[in-house]
């Protein structure tokens, strides 16, 4: 029995021993799990003080550009990502407007060429904005593949980013370190990410709508001030288009004024390849205009205007336009000079379109457009009012002292004709014919004092044409305005008697072979009358019928009409006879 006690007690100590292990191997496994738990509590933790890190870093200051830019690379540095990017979603929340990436260089841009636009995978993020992982981008049956020269990318995360108001874009990662998936923790992670840059953005974006309406009000300030002293019209809205495009983020903008059916670019602003369209005439029908006019004059917006371009034919015409996108078009309010217009503000491609859109500067600038060609008008009226007074002074002056005297001169030397000597008095003619020719020069001076400065002037343009012809005939003709014709004679007989005018006196100088020519156009009751007399051969019944007919013709549609006489004893008379009022 003794011997059974010790088997016995052997075998609880086999089984005590046994038990033992048994229990130190538990321990080591609970203890095993126990310290991985910790570990996942400090990675969590780890996780989240670089989740809190990035909030706070991304959230550093509010200029929206660098904002975006520290998005990005917080996102990477959390998930451990290689490549990251983040598109931002147009207003047509169908396409990407603007493409911010980390991981590649500026070289591997350039080489891989445009950015994506939102289509393939990135679109379908853009589609159903819910957080995407994937093991192969390229196993994905949305997967449009990589352009040429694009860096090789597998793992992708995808996760969209919201504002108060909507989903602002997403966010792109790829390549996980290590070769391994995103994981649910990195979904996570950026997906809270994501959350606060959303609400980072959207007080970016606040600021920058107040900041644009700050320096909006400093630019009213400083356009006011121009106008307030004495400015050009064309500097008033040089200075407007510079501003709009400042204060807007444009790259460029440009007032174009109407012309008839035409628009005319009057002022530039952005880089030298569009300024050089100052002074360009555009055609009424341009596809932009033609929305406009469906607008019913309200400001449009073209979400892409490089395309719209394209689409109407217009590249070769207007190249420049391939790097514009977002562009902002408002018509110049009614003035009191009907002067009708507008202020285009336009975006380069990739800029950021989605700040201060309620701001509504461009219709604003519009405003000011009008109000500096409203205010420049009136300074022009200003100014020619006091030169037109300043000149009837002088007209008075030369009417009631300078002829009156000069006629008085010569009724007195007419007086004196009788008692000189013979030999005398053909000098003392001739001296009278001074006087009245003197007396009719101030006369047609005084009709010239009455025109505004920068008026066309019959008077002046048929006397530009005797000059013209002064050379070919050897010669000066005779010229002779009586009457008012600037004032009297209707813009559409004008042309009628210039045409009259070059006429005859290209035919002196081919055919008439004269020593004499006289160029007379006068007032002759309600009719004006052009008339050219030479002292020539004549011109032949021939050429009568033939080279003046078109001049005839065109006499009768203004009511009037065109006669040729021979001048005796001999040369040729050709005149122009038109009613004064319109027919």
């Amino acid at each position: 029995m003794a011997g059974d006690s010790r088997s016995a007690r052997g075998g609880w100590d086999e089984g005590a021993l046994e038990y033992a292990g048994l229990s130190r191997v538990r321990l080591d496994a609970l203890l095993q799990e126990v310290l991985g738990r910790v570990d996942e509590i400090m990675d969590t933790q780890e996780r989240l003080r670089a989740l809190l890190d990035a909030v706070v870093g991304i959230g550093a200051d509010l200029d929206l550009n660098s904002t975006l830019d520290r998005i990005v690379t917080a996102a990477c540095e959390l998930a451990g990502a290689r490549y990251g990017a983040l598109g931002v979603v147009g207003a047509d929340g169908k396409r990407l407007v603007r493409f911010i990436t980390r991981g590649v260089t500026d070289e591997e841009i350039a080489a891989i060429g445009p950015y994506p636009e939102g289509h393939g995978i990135l679109g379908l993020l853009i589609e159903h904005p819910e957080p995407i992982r994937l093991h192969d981008l390229a196993e994905h049956t949305k997967s449009y593949g990589f352009p040429t020269n694009h860096p090789p990318m597998k793992s992708f995360l995808g996760v969209p980013i919201g504002t108060r108001e909507h989903a602002y874009g997403n966010l792109y990662l790829t390549e996980k370190t290590g070769g391994a998936d995103f994981t649910e923790d990195d979904e996570r992670t950026v997906t809270a990410l994501a959350a606060a840059a959303g609400v980072v953005i959207d007080n970016a974006r606040l600021y920058a709508d107040s900041e644009q309406r700050r320096r909006w009000h400093e630019v009213t300030a400083e356009i006011t001030q121009l106008m307030l002293g004495e400015y050009d019209a064309d500097q008033a809205l040089q200075l407007i288009v510079q501003r709009s495009r400042e204060v807007a983020g444009a790259q460029v903008a440009a007032v174009l004024l109407a012309d008839g059916n035409e628009l005319v670019v009057r002022a530039v602003d952005g880089p030298a390849e569009f300024t050089q369209y100052v002074g360009h005439r555009m055609p009424a029908d341009l596809p932009v205009l033609q929305l406009l006019h469906s607008s019913s004059g309200d400001q449009i917006v073209i979400e892409d205007l490089a395309q719209l371009v394209k689409d109407a034919g217009g590249l070769t015409e207007f190249p420049e336009s391939t790097n514009l996108a977002r562009a902002t078009i408002a018509p110049l309010p009614a003035g009191t000079s009907g002067t009708g217009g507008l202020l285009a503000v336009a975006m380069e491609q990739g800029a950021d379109t989605r700040v201060a859109e309620g701001a509504d500067l461009v219709r604003m600038f519009a405003g000011q457009a009008t109000l500096a060609m409203e205010r420049a008008q009136a300074q022009r009226d200003r100014d020619l009012l006091v030169v037109l007074e300043d000149r009837d002074r002088i007209a008075r002056d030369l009417h009631d002292l300078v002829i009156q005297r000069l006629f008085a001169t010569g009724l007195q030397l007419q007086g004196m004709h009788r008692l000189v000597q013979p030999e005398h008095r053909e000098r003392l003619g001739r001296a009278v014919e001074d006087i009245d020719s003197t007396i009719h020069d101030l006369r047609a001076a005084i009709f010239e004092l009455q025109q505004p400065p920068d008026s066309s002037s019959l008077r002046g343009d048929v006397q530009a044409l005797v000059t013209e012809y002064a050379e070919a005939l050897g010669f000066r003709p005779q010229l002779v305005c009586t009457g008012p014709i600037d004032t009297l004679v209707p813009g559409a007989v004008r042309p009628q008697i210039l045409a009259t005018v070059r006429e005859s006196l290209s035919n002196v100088v081919r055919h008439a072979q004269a020593s004499s020519v006289k160029v007379e156009v006068v007032i002759d009751g309600d009719q004006v009358v052009a008339r050219v007399t030479d002292n020539g051969v004549g011109i032949g019944e021939q050429h009568r019928s033939s080279g003046l007919r078109n001049l005839t013709e065109r006499a009768q549609a203004l009511g009037g009409a065109v006669k040729v006489s021979d001048n005796a004893p001999h040369g040729t008379i050709v005149e122009l006879r038109a009613p004064l009022a319109d027919s």
